[in-house]
């Protein structure tokens, strides 16, 4: 999906490509690093109130913020309120009170964004809204963040956190993104979940868990996407502080126009945004066992032996190290001090699985799907069970993914 946006009058260009891999280990320091809340606003204003200026910005203007978005983007309480009841009210309507002028010409919707920019900015930690988002094809709304520093380096140096995108012409897929120098435009790292009902019929809470090299999508408490400097295909540039953003689009490159289907107005409620400290003094994880969808077995180095060339193996779980399991930041899989490793560096179906001194090797790197493939990246080929083996002592090989139980895998 392709965007480009406009902030500040500096152009932005955003791309975010669905179904990337995904690792589900919880093992990570973001996961258990999460410290007391450094900022929140629960929208507690009287009816028709604005923002609280204390603590967001607008955006305001109708150039099509890079996108050929349609919208006028307003600092009216027509637009962006308090309704009473706790909550925010972002609004798009299909109307244009001031004459207001467009990239098109005259404008034939408004609609607003706030910003945190200049208010506030935080580095790391868990940002986290609950969000009813609108509904309709060409509804665009979206809850993200943006690198402080975006006026001096640009974008994307300045880097970007897309926490919640959604459109409406996919009205139950979530997306989650980063973009950054050498993985923006149709590079950009992205994450899709897929839920059983539209994301707008009910209250969701959309989050991210940023720590150093580490950054945790979840909706509703539980992980669906995450991203480490691995899987960038650049700088990485998630280490200074970021702003918040929240915004209603109408039209625009990725979700198109509203047609005769659309019904205005959309609002998109807010009910609380909150953001919590990372707290770097939390100890380091030991890691998780991963458990086969096949025979409940676990992924194990036998009897802990840990020299190069150890071929891995299922076993009963038992909670000891040789089945700990710990998703570096580097994209590596780790146990023991050593990493998960291809035998030999070869990537063909039938190559067993192994255990090896870490040596930066781009082969080393796996990565688990929200489907449950364990998957080598460079090979793009799936962690499985040889010949279907239930038994312990049942090895492993890299094989063509094929969904079939004997490769799916749970973090236990």
């Amino acid at each position: 999906m392709r965007r480009i946006r406009m902030l500040l009058g500096m152009a932005v260009v955003a791309t975010t490509l669905a179904g990337a891999l995904t690792v589900a280990s919880r093992g990570d320091t973001a996961d258990a690093a999460v410290g007391p809340v450094t900022w929140s606003d629960e929208f507690n204003g009287a009816a028709g109130a604005t923002v609280d200026g204390s603590k967001w910005n607008f955006d305001v203007g109708g150039g099509g913020f890079g996108n050929n978005e349609l919208q006028y983007y307003t600092n009216s309480t027509n637009n962006v309120r308090q309704d009473g009841q706790g909550r925010l009210a972002i609004t798009a309507r299909k109307e244009n009170p001031g004459n207001f002028q467009c990239w098109y010409g005259t404008c034939q919707y408004t609609s607003g964004r706030i910003l945190t920019s200049g208010k506030f900015t935080q580095k790391y930690g868990r940002f986290e809204a609950s969000i009813k988002v609108p509904k309709g094809q060409g509804i665009w709304p979206a809850f993200w963040m943006l690198g402080d520093n975006l006026g001096s380096v640009g974008w994307p140096q300045s880097g970007e956190i897309d926490i919640m995108e959604n459109v409406g012409k996919e009205p139950n897929n979530l997306y989650g993104t980063v973009h950054g120098p050498g993985y923006s435009g149709g590079a950009g790292v992205s994450g899709k979940k897929t839920l059983g009902a539209p994301l707008g019929d009910a209250f969701h809470s959309y989050a991210v868990e940023w720590s150093p090299n580490l950054i945790v999508w979840q909706l509703d408490g539980v992980e669906f996407f995450r991203v480490t400097p691995a899987q960038a295909n650049g700088q990485w540039v998630f280490d200074h502080p970021f702003f918040i953003i929240l915004n209603v689009a109408v039209g625009g490159n990725w979700p198109g126009s509203p047609d005769a289907s659309t019904s205005f107005p959309q609002t998109m409620l807010v009910d609380w945004v909150r953001v919590s400290a990372w707290n770097d003094s939390t100890p380091a994880p030991t890691g998780n066992a991963l458990k086969s969808n096949l025979n409940g077995r676990c992924i194990d180095i036998p009897a802990g032996n840990t020299a190069d060339g150890t071929r891995l193996q299922m076993y009963d779980c038992n909670g000891l190290a040789p089945q700990k399991w710990t998703f570096n930041s580097d994209g590596t899989l780790r146990a023991m001090g050593k990493c998960m490793d291809p035998a030999g560096g070869a990537l063909a179906n039938g190559t067993p699985i192994q255990l090896v001194t870490c040596n930066g090797n781009p082969v080393q790197r796996f990565t688990l799907s929200g489907a449950g493939d364990l998957v080598n990246i460079s090979a793009n080929r799936c962690v499985d069970i040889v010949e279907n083996n239930s038994a312990n002592g049942a090895r492993l090989q890299l094989w063509d993914c094929a969904g079939t139980p004997n490769q799916k895998w749970a973090v236990a």
